[in-house]
């Protein structure tokens, strides 16, 4: 059995796509997945699977909650080690680090993408693309960035979630 983090996009937001913590962990044991916890309210789920591939363990989760609560939510699957390496990988100091946010893409982009979207700057604000990881931070917090997102999504060509500093480390003590 391999450990899994899982990071649903967008539920529990403004009562949109509502999925409650418990109802989850019950869909997820009963599709045969093990050990499965949440944290907090915005779809943190960490389980064990004896599947390997992620592309196959994301594709399972979004068709049974497809089918159980009746909406599409995009799965982002990442092996402890992945969101080890992801955390150790922030070029921020640890001041600016605490105050940030990890924005984890589905895929690695193209060089020319990260290129091309690294030439967005907005005053206050800062970011390095890595591998499969936006480090953002913002001097006024990320509800007054101007920058979003879903601007990231539209120029690397893939869907994105962002967890903060705090989930980043609870996610990593639960999956230890």
């Amino acid at each position: 059995m391999t450990t899994f983090v899982l990071l649903l996009k967008g539920i529990n937001v403004g009562g949109h796509k509502k999925i409650p913590m418990a109802d989850l962990r019950d869909l997820l044991t009963k599709s045969g997945f093990k050990n499965v916890k949440t944290y907090i309210q915005s779809g943190n789920v960490i389980l064990e699977s004896a599947a390997n591939d992620i592309a196959e363990i994301e594709s399972d989760i979004t068709a049974v909650i497809l089918k159980h609560f009746g909406f599409q939510v995009s799965v982002l699957v990442k092996t402890r080690h992945d969101l080890e390496r992801i955390f150790n990988s922030s070029p921020f100091f640890e001041e600016k680090k605490k105050a940030s946010y990890f924005i984890m893409l589905h895929k690695t982009p193209d060089a020319d993408l990260v290129r091309e979207a690294s030439k967005t700057v907005y005053e206050g604000e800062a970011y390095h693309i890595i591998n499969d990881c936006m480090y953002f931070y913002c001097e006024a917090g990320f509800g007054q960035a101007k920058f979003n997102v879903s601007f990231i999504e539209r120029k690397l060509n893939t869907f994105a979630t962002a967890r903060n500093y705090n989930t980043m480390l609870k996610l990593l003590s639960l999956s230890a």
